[in-house]
């Protein structure tokens, strides 16, 4: 499950400048540089119809750059929906919730200085140049296409 970006700095795509909450989820059968994924994209209902199709490009491959890169990892893509969406950082305590979808709790994992584990310059980097923050699932719930999964 991805963490939303609350920013986009993209004005060569629909005029996009800043939208809160859109999540791509993506499920892989194996090791993620070796299957295809199944993915799905949910925008969060307050976005503009302009912001909605901005995104569909940008996450689509359309509009070039990273995610034309991931893109390409992608084989069925089980669909686009409007819902709410709300993310809370509290913390080192992370909540995604994408209506009725979608819930997980994280919590980033402590170092040696108790700042938060980083990994920086992996080959799967969402957000390329901003270090991912490694976390321990709390809790995982997903019922959507036809799918369920749960933990935690």
């Amino acid at each position: 499950m991805c963490q939303p970006t609350t920013a986009v700095q993209s004005p060569s795509v629909g005029g996009l400048k800043k939208m809160q909450g859109h999540a791509g989820l993506v499920y892989s059968p194996g090791a993620m540089h070796e299957t295809k994924w199944r993915a799905a994209l949910y925008l969060d209902i307050r976005a503009s119809e302009a912001q909605k199709n901005a995104l569909v490009q940008i996450f689509s491959g359309q509009a070039g750059g990273h995610p034309a890169r991931l893109g390409s990892f992608i084989g069925e893509v089980l669909g686009v929906a409007s819902v709410p969406i709300d993310y809370e950082m509290n913390g080192k305590h992370r909540r995604l919730r994408i209506g009725d979808v979608a819930n997980t709790e994280i919590e980033a994992v402590g170092g040696a200085t108790d700042a938060e584990v980083t990994v920086s310059n992996h080959p799967l980097c969402v957000a390329p140049g901003y270090a991912a923050v490694v976390a321990r699932s709390k809790a995982v719930r997903y019922e959507d296409h036809g799918a369920v999964q749960e933990y935690g």
